[in-house]
């Protein structure tokens, strides 16, 4: 037929790659292109079935499309297919070698354990056995190579790296805190120089979703200091009390700083965090998840010593009267004027506190939400969503929050107590036990409404401008 004739190769692999595409473009397009209209078409062909699978399915057509769209006419001719076609079974092929830990030709389930451990993510025999399950075709329990190549056909993906990726506990997930756990980078991201664009996509999300829930923040600090059993503050009362001494400007009092700190910390940490993996992992270029949670909290708590000066000028900020400073600047030289240097220290020691116990519930939330998950879909698709990996951030960190939310509220009455007239300068200690003796327990816990409040738009803010932020930088999904 004129759709074989067009099969012009140079060797075997691209004949058997062209012969592919045309027998694909026979069946579906009739000499037409590969469009954005077509998925629903090729899901019935195929007899792809299971809702997870055909949203998956959808949306990898859709970021091929996307990838080798050349000539940017949304479809993809039979040149552009069979451009990607041969370019991504070369990717391919030199992933299923690199899996083929024995050079038999065949893929187990201990093989796949063995290559996501080796990349730090740990699972169990069961679930790399779902995951095997999801590739092989005829039962036999290992996957060859038509089966692996039949299985990414039509994934962007090229490899189970991929499963890494989407789990990634990515810093996307601003919601104001920054005690969580850097991310991961493969020695790939780092040798490219992904990972600073990465860092740097992370960093605007942060930024413009700090800036979005900034009056929501205000409002939890407020509570966190002024309010009280015989001075009891709601949401609706605050808010009116900010906006008649301040206006509507003032609800985002100290944003700039909050805003500001995010790239020395994330520099900071991302730095620390490396250097920390060296040295406590047992083998080198391997971690283990407890090695990971010790070196992100020191991380953590590296990048926390060096900017803590802009967390207490934050607090301050936050809480500033009308007139009471013009700046950053101005706030900084009256803080070390009145109160010396110790004063950029106050509260440092519930904030290093909070770490441990915010990182590793976080940490340990998300890794058994993931492995909830991969227990029970793995064997469809190894791609959770959009959806599932804003929820299983959400609730992990949220749960990290709930935790450490005691430690948070002592360091910010500590950062902000030489501010307020009448404020006995108190220790940490003597600062819990007034809470507990005048307050209750739950006074550990002002301010966590507005906190709350804040998660799901916070994510939700993060998550679009990091998707937009990764396209502008030439990142692709």
């Amino acid at each position: 037929s004129k759709c074989y004739g067009r099969c012009l190769s140079v060797n075997a692999h691209e004949a058997a790659c062209s012969t592919r595409a045309s027998l694909f473009f026979c069946d579906f397009t009739e000499k037409q292109a590969i469009t954005v209209k077509m998925p629903g078409l090729i899901l019935q062909d195929q007899g792809i079935a299971g809702e997870c699978m055909k949203k998956t399915f959808i949306i990898s057509i859709h970021e091929i499309i996307s990838s080798g769209d050349d000539n940017k006419d949304d479809g993809l001719n039979f040149n552009e297919f069979s451009k990607y076609l041969m370019d991504h079974e070369k990717k391919l092929l030199l992933t299923f070698k690199s899996l083929d830990k024995n050079n038999d030709g065949q893929i187990d389930y201990m093989e796949i354990k063995q290559s996501l451990a080796d990349l730090g993510m740990n699972i169990s025999e069961e679930d790399a056995n779902k995951i095997l399950q999801s590739i092989d075709v005829n039962g036999t329990m290992t996957v060859d190579w038509n089966e692996f190549r039949q299985h990414f056909l039509f994934n962007p993906a090229t490899s189970l790296q991929e499963i890494i990726r989407y789990w990634k506990h990515s810093t996307v997930l601003d919601i104001g805190d920054s005690l969580t756990i850097p991310d991961e980078f493969t020695e790939e991201e780092k040798t490219t120089g992904l990972w600073w664009r990465q860092l740097a996509a992370g960093g605007m999300a942060g930024a413009v979703s700090r800036t979005g829930t900034a009056p929501l923040d205000r409002m939890k600090v407020f509570m966190q200091v002024h309010s009280s059993k015989s001075n009891k503050i709601s949401l609706v009362g605050g808010f009116k009390q900010m906006l008649k001494e301040g206006g509507v400007t003032s609800l985002w009092r100290g944003n700039g700083v909050n805003v500001l700190k995010i790239a020395p910390e994330t520099a900071i940490k991302f730095m620390a965090y490396e250097q920390y993996k060296k040295l406590l992992s047992s083998e080198p270029g391997k971690i283990q998840t407890h090695e990971r949670f010790m070196a992100g909290s020191l991380a953590g708590a590296t990048a926390q010593t060096a900017i803590y000066p802009m967390e207490v000028m934050k607090t301050r900020l936050t809480l500033r009267k009308t007139g009471q400073y013009s700046g950053m600047f101005d706030c900084a030289k009256k803080i070390l004027k009145r109160e010396g240097v110790k004063a950029f220290y106050k509260g440092y020691v519930p904030n290093i506190l909070g770490i441990i116990p915010y990182a590793g519930i976080d940490l340990a939330v998300y890794e058994s939400l993931k492995n909830f998950w991969l227990s029970k879909y793995a064997k469809d698709t190894a791609n959770p969503g959009v959806l599932v990996l804003l929820g299983c951030g959400t609730i992990s960190s949220t749960c990290g929050q709930l935790a450490s939310y005691p430690l948070a509220l002592i360091r910010t009455r500590m950062q902000a107590q030489a501010s307020l007239e009448g404020s006995e300068q108190q220790p940490m200690g003597r600062m819990v036990k007034n809470v507990l003796e005048k307050e209750g327990f739950f006074g550990l816990y002002r301010g966590i409404l507005p906190n709350f409040m804040k998660v799901i738009p916070a994510v939700s803010i993060s998550y679009v401008v990091y998707e937009y932020t990764r396209s502008a930088l030439g990142i692709q999904k």
